[in-house]
């Protein structure tokens, strides 16, 4: 009898140490790992857009349409890229109509142009989003045309793409998505050096 417990005992301290199911955990370990965020899995959703490095740690992709998360990212990049080169050259440069309303800091020109300036480029804006997407511009309704690649509106005024192969247009689109990541970091560094320290940028 006493054999047979210290038998049994054994076996119990031995299974300790046995290595455990692996089931779903072995799964995981086997999942591809994100290029941007390598202690996080790569979200599958977004596999085989241009510029896709992987990055999504809050798990938009599996919420939304990823084209339109797409899309929205090349739109933000595209007026950060505008708004950064505006920011830097309204403390030089004024429009004719606005000479005498000149400011060194730019986050002050909304409050100095007025309302009524603004809510032209806001209406502006809504305008273009309409024609560009044929009234098509909710989120469930944008694409609904599955031809239609995120960002394509057809504006190509110095036919940069004409004649390219698929990999240079790629090459394109990455510079552009690119520069318009790096585009929204700056134009918010702008904002915030102006507003935390009172002076204008340069």
């Amino acid at each position: 009898m006493m054999k047979l417990a210290v038998f049994a005992s054994l076996v119990g301290s031995a299974a300790a140490f046995a290595p455990a199911s692996t089931g779903k955990a072995g799964t995981a370990l086997s999942a591809e790992m994100s290029k941007a965020m390598p202690f996080l899995t790569a979200p599958t959703n977004l596999d085989g857009y241009v510029g896709g490095v992987g990055f999504d740690p809050l798990g938009f992709s599996d919420n939304f349409d990823p084209k339109w998360l797409v899309e929205s990212e090349i739109k933000h990049g595209r007026v950060a890229m505008l708004a950064a080169a505006g920011f830097m050259a309204s403390q030089f440069v004024n429009f004719p109509m606005y000479a005498d309303m000149h400011v060194d800091d730019s986050n002050l020109a909304p409050q100095v142009v007025g309302v009524s300036a603004m809510l032209q480029i806001v209406c502006a804006a809504g305008i273009e989003e309409w024609r560009t997407n044929n009234g098509n511009v909710t989120m469930e309704t944008m694409f609904a045309n599955q031809d239609r690649a995120p960002g394509a509106l057809g504006f190509d005024p110095m036919g940069m793409m004409k004649g390219k192969s698929e990999a240079e247009i790629n090459d394109l689109k990455l510079k552009e998505i690119k520069n318009g990541r790096l585009a929204m970091l700056a134009i918010g560094g702008m904002i915030h050096h102006n507003f935390v320290t009172g002076d204008a940028l340069f």
